[in-house]
C-alpha cells in the first residue's frame, strides 16, 4: 500500500473518474475525500470505501465558490491532519457551437472546468506550503484541450487552459515539494457531466474500444505516487492512442 498517511481530495468523486480515482487511492492506504456537488453520490463513494476496509469522508462543495472549497480544504485537514494529493477532475461540457453557446453557459463552464482547479489548487497549496506537507497534484484535461470541435467550444477552451495552468503550477510549486501534472483522457466511461454510458457512442482510437475509468484511475496513482518522482509538469495521454491518427 503505497499511500498509507496521506490525504488525497479529489472533486468530481462521485462517478466515472473520480469514482475510480477514490477507490483506487483507498485500497492504496490514503485517506480519501470525497467531493461533488451531489452530496448522495459522493456519500454513497465514501460508504463504499468504508465498507471494504478504507478511509473516506464525503463533502459537498461548490467548486466554483471561494468559500466552499476553503472550507473543504479545512474540513479535510481537521478531519484527517494532512493534505498530500489533489485530484481536480470535475468538469461539465457545453457541446455547442459558438452560435448556440449562450454567454452564461460559457461562464458556468469556466467556473466549473477551469476555476475549479485554481480555487481547489490555490486553497490547497497554501494549507500545503505553511504546514511543510508535500505531495502531488494531477489535473484532469482532456484531449479536447489539444484540438478543436466542431461541437463544443468553452469546453475545448477550459481544457486547454488546464494544460498550462498546470505547467505555470508546476514551476511555483516545485521548489515546496510539490509536483503538479496533468492528465489527458478521451472517451472514458459516461460523457461528460452524465452517468449513464451510452453503448453507440462511437470511439476512433487505436484500441478500438472506449476506455475504462479504472484505467486513467491507475495513471494517476502512479503520478501521484513516488513511482513517478522524476515527472513534473507534464501532461499524460490516456487515450488509447486518438491523437495518433
Amino acid at each position: 500500500m503505497q499511500l498509507i498517511g496521506k490525504t488525497a481530495f479529489i472533486t468530481g468523486a462521485g462517478r466515472n473518474i473520480g469514482e475510480a480515482v477514490a477507490k483506487l487511492l483507498a485500497s492504496e492506504g490514503a485517506n480519501v475525500v470525497c467531493v461533488d456537488i451531489d452530496k448522495m453520490t459522493a456519500e454513497k463513494v465514501a460508504s463504499d470505501i468504508k465498507k471494504a476496509g478504507g478511509k473516506a469522508i464525503a463533502l459537498q462543495v461548490d467548486v466554483s465558490d471561494p468559500n466552499s472549497v476553503k472550507d473543504a480544504i479545512s474540513k479535510t485537514i481537521d478531519v484527517f491532519g494532512n493534505l498530500n494529493f489533489v485530484v481536480n477532475n470535475v468538469a461539465i461540457s457545453d457541446n455547442k457551437s459558438i452560435f448556440d453557446l449562450e454567454p452564461e453557459e460559457w461562464d458556468k463552464i469556466m467556473r466549473v472546468t477551469l476555476k475549479s482547479q485554481f480555487l481547489v489548487s490555490k486553497y490547497a497549496a497554501t494549507a500545503m506550503v505553511a504546514n511543510k506537507w508535500t505531495g502531488s497534484f494531477v489535473n484532469i484535461s482532456s484531449t479536447s484541450g489539444h484540438r478543436g470541435r466542431n461541437n463544443a467550444t468553452a469546453y475545448t477552451t477550459a481544457k486547454a487552459g488546464i494544460l498550462n495552468f498546470s505547467r505555470s503550477l508546476a514551476i511555483q510549486l516545485a521548489p515546496h515539494g510539490i509536483r503538479v501534472n496533468s492528465l489527458s483522457p478521451n472517451r472514458i466511461g459516461s460523457p461528460v457531466g452524465k452517468s449513464e454510458i451510452n453503448p453507440e457512442r462511437g470511439v476512433i482510437n487505436l484500441l478500438q474500444r472506449p476506455g475504462e475509468p479504472e484505467e486513467v484511475a491507475k495513471v494517476i496513482l502512479f503520478l501521484l505516487s513516488e513511482a513517478s518522482s522524476f515527472i513534473v509538469a507534464e501532461d499524460i495521454l490516456v487515450d488509447g492512442g486518438s491523437r495518433a491518427g
